[in-house]
């Protein structure tokens, strides 16, 4: 029986996915694994026994990766299960940006009580919001995951002409993305043809602000910029400057704070991105697969620290290390496995880096001794016996 610490309500669906061999709580006092969505864990003490956390989700900035990278414990998050929810905002934002519609409905609400005069003060009001379309105009995406290549394609299907920013661009999303999205090989180079930029990029210590007045100097005044990544990536201040001066006409962001509320020209979103039932549901099947087929079958799909990697049972004993990726290490495995008689029947090994992990079939299952053997080595993590 598995024992996962469940620290966000997390649909159904999915916990139905770990099956019956899972004891799942909201009060798990030494969990196995954990599964979440926003719940800080930077100030949690992580359980002796924890092995993976979860995250029914992309973002992972509220889990502490160092510290559980540390222990040995591996991370999951859920890429592309909420991609097209997330893409569908963006898509409701370029119009939201483009024609005031926020600014016309809440007009609107104030005409309640004229009676038979609201259709001609519609008709009269109506010309104080405007906007133009978004047909014809470009679109810069930078960061083309799961999210920006579906942005990019849909807006190409819009009428738009789409301009993609991807210093880090994949294969699998290369493939996926409309022939007719140019690539750029500079952001500035990119920004620069802008009517309209959207971010669908990670937060962390080089992108932080990384949007900011340099960037912003190099615009077409008017640009109307979406940011549905995190809000940390736009430099407060250099923001408010470049709202106030007209380089940008509106933002529009999904992660609002007080600031961003009381600035003029802006359109604050509650994070309502993933907070659809069917990106919720996905999420939750996805992350619950992953944690499952760890805590089993020891296979990685989709860790934020960790490589993936995979093999399939044989029924047979099987070995997991997390470990550094050092030299020497794979023949310090096998030396005290053939030390102790044990037979490897198969062996994988990936790394990405600095980190790195094994998985091992043996004939006979080790005994606690030799584990402690293979944990005591320098550089290994964690391990276990499935």
């Amino acid at each position: 029986m598995y024992n996962i610490l469940a620290l966000n309500k997390i649909a159904a669906c999915g916990l139905e996915k770990l099956g019956s061999n899972y004891n799942i709580s909201d009060n798990c006092e030494n969990p196995d694994g954990i599964i979440l969505r926003s719940f800080k864990m930077h100030d949690m003490e992580l359980p002796d026994n924890l092995k993976a956390v979860a995250r029914a989700g992309a973002g992972v900035n509220n889990i502490p990766i160092d510290k559980c990278t540390e222990k040995g414990i591996v991370v999951f998050n859920t890429p592309g299960a909420n991609a097209n929810a997330v893409k569908e905002l963006v898509i409701a934002a370029l119009f939201l940006t483009s024609r005031d519609i926020v600014g016309g409905v809440n007009w609107a609400k104030t005409l309640i009580g004229e009676g038979d005069n609201v259709p001609a003060l519609v008709e009269k009001g109506k010309s104080q919001f405007g906007g133009v379309e978004v047909s014809g105009k470009t679109l810069v995406v930078i960061g083309l995951g799961a999210i920006g290549t579906m942005v990019a394609n849909t807006a190409y299907r819009l009428g738009m002409d789409v301009v993609g920013y991807d210093p880090f661009l994949s294969i699998e999303a290369a493939l996926h993305l409309d022939r007719h999205v140019s690539i750029a090989e500079d952001i500035e180079k990119a920004c620069a043809k802008a009517d309209y930029i959207t971010i669908h990029m990670p937060l962390n210590g080089e992108t932080k602000g990384q949007f900011n007045s340099k960037l912003f100097d190099n615009m077409k005044d008017g640009v109307r910029f979406l940011n549905f990544s995190r809000g940390e990536l736009v430099d407060i201040e250099s923001l408010k400057e470049a709202l106030d001066n007209g380089k940008i006409s509106v933002y529009i962001t999904d992660f609002p704070n007080e600031e961003v509320i009381k600035m003029n020209h802006t359109i604050c979103i509650p994070h309502l991105g993933a907070s659809s039932e069917e990106s919720e549901d996905n999420c939750a099947v996805m992350a619950s697969r992953e944690l499952r087929d760890y805590l089993e079958n020891g296979n990685i799909t989709n860790s934020v620290n960790f490589p993936n990697c995979s093999l399939a049972r044989a029924g047979l004993p099987r070995i997991t290390v997390t470990h550094k990726n050092v030299p020497a290490m794979i023949s310090a495995f096998t030396t005290i496995l053939g030390e102790a008689g044990i037979n490897i029947e198969n062996i994988i090994n990936k790394s990405n880096k600095e980190l790195a992990y094994t998985i091992i079939d043996v004939a006979t299952a080790p005994n606690d001794a030799i584990i402690d053997k293979i944990k005591s080595l320098g550089g290994v993590l964690g391990a276990r016996v499935l």
